[in-house]
């Protein structure tokens, strides 16, 4: 490092770029690019690879001049050698994951020039359809999405699953050093190297992240970061290609035998902007790189020879019929469907009578037991402590190498998680309070939900994200939210809640036979130390949706209803409370519905019950604003149309929570409060 701070060399393995001037943003442009003198023949798989991805981001970048791409394009013009090394090292069952400008890492692994062109430009013939387009593509064991720092845990979890299942594969992820500024590529690291994960972290330094110069933006060393949590580090360059591929291959073996993380930066120059024609860097500044470029300096030597025209030429055809293919090609049809409606159909619900903690810890027991796929995750779930709420109490014991602590690292456990999921595995990831769940936000919105959609239906997930939501316990503004509204509304997910009228070991075991989809489980703290019941209050019946996996329960009065309630999770408890005090002194008898399912949820379960009561009560613990409540009465309002439907809402006062008993009491829903409210709904006038 230079007095002032500015990045100095990282120690080059040989073959590196050595020393560099002032600043980093100037790798030693007196690096001679590598014509070699053994000729074209002995280089020619590697260099055809390169030259191929070239000419096809040029012919993408005409594309889109010519308005025939969707979107934007990034190139990875000047950086082809990078992901010819790192393809050429890897074995056919190895993992990719790739970023946005993935498009060279994508052809140097399968050469599929078609398949690529055709899901840029959006058509049937692409690889995943057109679903996913540039930055999305996936075929086989190579994904990419474009979300950076978060490629990083899910590589790793993909690393993770090899190494449960000893496959010998390891998982190569590819970063730029716009990256580095991303806090989930150092959560991984810390638990890559802790865990000693096949994990190979590959960084193009390109020096400039979008529009940005590494001056800016980027203290230290770049490989001493990931050497601080003890990863091994190599450094190459794209300019001595040959020994890059030399140094890639050594990395690769070492990652294998080793069964340890690397990280392998390579110097190089992207010598395109950015994104189609964004570039605001100075041309004096770009010409230097374009001058010394390995493919025009290999093309000025051998553009007469023969050998090079006639590869030139079959690459240019290749890459024209692809275009042409894709041209003639149809957009895909989405074949969108309605789902089809909830049941309506009740039966009796029994089950026997269970703690709900231990009710929870035997099904995650029996799912550990009984299938070799499942993994655990969280902090602090390993005994003598088993989690916050002693829902893993004893598991790591039975099963110590498929339960793990992990660090506080939400976002990195959640990604992990993904990769598990990606790799085949079906990962529990415990977040040690629903509050926190919003660090891990990223993996939920941008990865789960969204990999089995844009990569074309080809890869599954499941998931299990579970977690602690609600106060009542006076633990505050931080650790006593219920955030599950910020996490309902994804397609190809689902987020389930436990309450105490529906056993949770029936939940999970059902979850595990059949999870696809990522799937999130609200467990209300207040609900650990109470027991699971179908044991009817007197007067009511115990019922459940007939024929849903997840269904709603009903605690139906012998009576006709003079009201229906709507309530979510742990509020069950104040609710039937509310219900028999509503029944004993108000004779107003309520028809209370309690969904295991928030999301996706259908309010025709209810369309009975407000035939007949007129009126309707949603309850939850959450904030009023754009929450389940509002979901539930806005599609109880587009069905109902001018019923005459009486609606309210009963939600958490718009204020955090504090930790005084007394005062956290005036701010959530409590039994006082239902009842208040539902004398509210009675009492309203009629429409």
């Amino acid at each position: 490092m230079t007095r002032d701070g500015r990045v100095g060399p990282s120690r080059p393995i040989s073959g590196g770029p050595g020393a560099m001037a002032e600043g980093p943003e100037y790798i030693n442009v007196a690096i001679e690019p590598m014509v070699p003198d053994d000729g074209l023949d002995f280089h020619l798989d590697t260099i055809r690879t390169a030259l191929l991805i070239r000419r096809t981001e040029q012919r993408l970048l005409q594309l889109f001049s010519e308005g025939k791409l969707f979107g934007t394009v990034h190139t990875c013009i000047g950086q082809e050698f990078v992901g010819v090394a790192v393809a050429q090292a890897l074995q056919e069952h190895d993992c990719v994951f790739s970023n946005h400008r993935g498009h060279g890492h994508y052809l140097a692994r399968f050469g599929d020039v078609e398949g690529l062109i055709g899901e840029v430009m959006g058509k049937a013939c692409g690889v995943c359809a057109g679903r996913g387009g540039s930055q999305h593509l996936q075929r086989d064991t190579y994904f990419s999405n474009g979300i950076q720092g978060g490629i990083v845990p899910v590589t790793a979890g993909l690393a993770l699953a090899n190494k449960c299942r000893n496959t010998g594969a390891i998982a190569a992820c590819f970063i730029g050093d716009g990256t580095l500024g991303q806090g989930a590529l150092y959560e991984t690291m810390n638990m890559a190297s802790k865990w000693d994960l096949p994990l190979l972290i590959v960084c193009e330094n390109n020096l400039f992240a979008q529009s940005t110069s590494q001056t800016q933006t980027l203290a230290g060393d770049i490989t001493a970061r990931a050497e601080a949590f003890g990863i091994e580090t190599a450094h190459s360059n794209t300019w001595q290609w040959t020994s890059l591929m030399d140094e890639m291959a050594a990395t690769v073996d070492q990652v294998r035998s080793s069964s340890r993380p690397m990280f392998h930066r390579v110097d190089t120059f992207r010598l395109m902007a950015h994104s189609k024609g964004d570039d605001n860097r100075p041309r004096d500044y770009v010409e230097p790189y374009e001058s010394r470029d390995p493919l025009n300096t290999m093309c000025e030597a051998w553009g007469e020879d023969p050998r090079w025209k006639a590869m030139s030429d079959e690459i240019d055809e290749m890459v024209e019929a692809a275009v042409a293919k894709a041209e003639a090609s149809a957009f895909d049809d989405l074949k969108l469907t309605t789902p089809p409606p909830a049941s309506t159909g009740w039966e009796p619900l029994q089950f026997d009578r269970a703690r709900v903690v231990q009710s929870i810890s035997g099904a995650l027991g029996e799912a550990l037991e009984n299938r070799d796929d499942v993994f655990v995750l969280g902090e602090d779930i390993e005994s003598p402590y088993g989690g916050a709420f002693k829902a893993t109490m004893g598991l790591s014991l039975d099963y110590p190498d498929r339960v793990r602590n992990t660090p506080i690292s939400e976002l990195g456990i959640a990604g992990i998680g993904n990769g598990l999921a990606l790799g085949g595995m079906i990962p529990v990831v415990e977040f040690m309070f629903g509050d926190f769940t919003m660090l891990a936000s990223d993996q939920w919105v941008n990865h789960a939900s969204k990999f089995r959609f844009m990569f074309n239906d080809k890869v599954r997930m499941p998931v299990i994200y579970r977690t602690p939501m609600g106060g009542k316990r006076g633990y505050a503004s931080t650790h006593s939210q219920s955030l599950e509204k910020h996490l309902l509304g994804l397609p190809d997910t689902q987020v389930l809640c436990l309450h105490h009228r529906y056993s949770p070991a029936q939940l999970y075991s059902d979850l595990f036979a059949t999870i696809d989809l990522p799937t999130l489980v609200i467990e209300n703290k207040i609900l650990y130390g109470k027991y699971a019941t179908s044991e009817p209050l007197p007067g009511f019946s115990l019922l459940k949706q007939t024929d849903e996996r997840f269904p709603v329960v009903r605690l139906k009065p012998e009576v006709p209803a003079d009201i229906t309630m709507v309530v979510i999770g742990g509020l069950s408890l104040d609710a039937e409370e509310a219900v028999v005090r509503l029944f004993e002194e108000e004779e107003v008898a309520v028809d209370l519905f309690m969904p295991t399912q928030l999301y996706p949820f259908d309010v025709g379960v209810l369309s009975e019950s407000l035939e007949t009561s007129r009126r309707l009560l949603v309850v939850e613990e959450g904030q009023g604003f754009v929450s389940l409540a509002s979901e539930i009465l806005a599609q109880v309002a587009e069905r109902h149309g001018q019923s005459g439907i009486v609606c309210k809402r009963l939600n958490a006062s718009p204020v955090p929570i504090p930790a005084a008993r007394p005062l956290e009491e005036q701010c959530l829903p409590g039994v006082d409060d239902i009842v208040a409210r539902t004398m509210e709904v009675m009492n309203a006038p009629g429409q």
